[in-house]
């Protein structure tokens, strides 16, 4: 892989975006978990499930992927480190900044992106894909435009792409954990199959986390 472009400056963001209520207290309680240190699920360490995708029997061959909410950037590194051209976006301009340098550090090519994972035409990212990386992206993204980033990973899915999904479930009745109507609805298994036509869900299994948490696998038709 080219490694020339492994230090350049990530892709703003386009100035047209406009976003509504809902999405702009998203946006905000995302800022203040960057501006106040560390945020939780940025662990900085890759999850065991996408190892396995990668390194596990039956290893998906490196392709192109993209990752949806990649934070300061440990997967979609860890991704280019074994050979996958790979493209990453996440809506906090601070995130895309950690992870470029990241990046640069490492000595490897990943494609920056400072936008808007439902929102992947204004961002000029045509694919096609081999597969999809989220890691709690699409269970915070407000619930009017689920249908929209589902659209948009469709679009740029090659035949038979993969997309694995980490979500929080619903929150019970009367959980007080959040305000932001998307977090308080998770996502589930049936949600999935029905934004997603054209994908297969193959797999659902829980997470170990102390709140309801799911690894979602789904597969495009190819």
């Amino acid at each position: 892989m080219d490694q020339s472009n492994a230090s350049r400056k990530p892709e703003p963001a386009p100035a047209s975006t406009r976003r509504d209520p809902e999405e702009e207290s998203v946006h905000q309680a995302l800022e203040g978990y960057y501006h106040a240190g560390k945020p939780p699920w940025d662990t900085g360490v890759t999850p065991p499930e996408l190892v396995a995708l990668v390194e596990g029997h039956g290893a998906l061959p490196p392709g192109r992927a993209l990752e949806l909410g990649c934070g300061t950037g440990t997967n979609a590194i860890y991704l280019a480190r074994h050979g996958w051209e790979v493209a990453a976006v996440d809506l906090i301009d601070r995130a895309v900044d950690q992870a470029s340098q990241k990046a640069a550090d490492a000595g490897v090519a990943v494609r920056l992106l400072h936008g808007d994972a439902t929102r992947l035409d204004e961002l000029n990212v045509p694919g096609p894909f081999d597969l999809f990386f989220d890691l709690s992206c699409y269970c915070g993204v407000p619930l009017h435009r689920r249908d929209a980033y589902a659209a948009g990973l469709t679009h740029r899915a090659a035949p038979g792409a993969l997309l694995l999904m980490f979500g929080y479930g619903p929150e019970p009745v009367g959980s007080s954990t959040t305000e932001i109507t998307s977090w308080a609805a998770g996502v589930t298994a049936d949600e999935l199959r029905a934004r997603f036509p054209g994908w297969e869900l193959l797999d659902v299994t829980p997470g170990t986390n102390s709140v309801p948490t799911f690894w979602f696998t789904l597969r495009r038709d190819a």
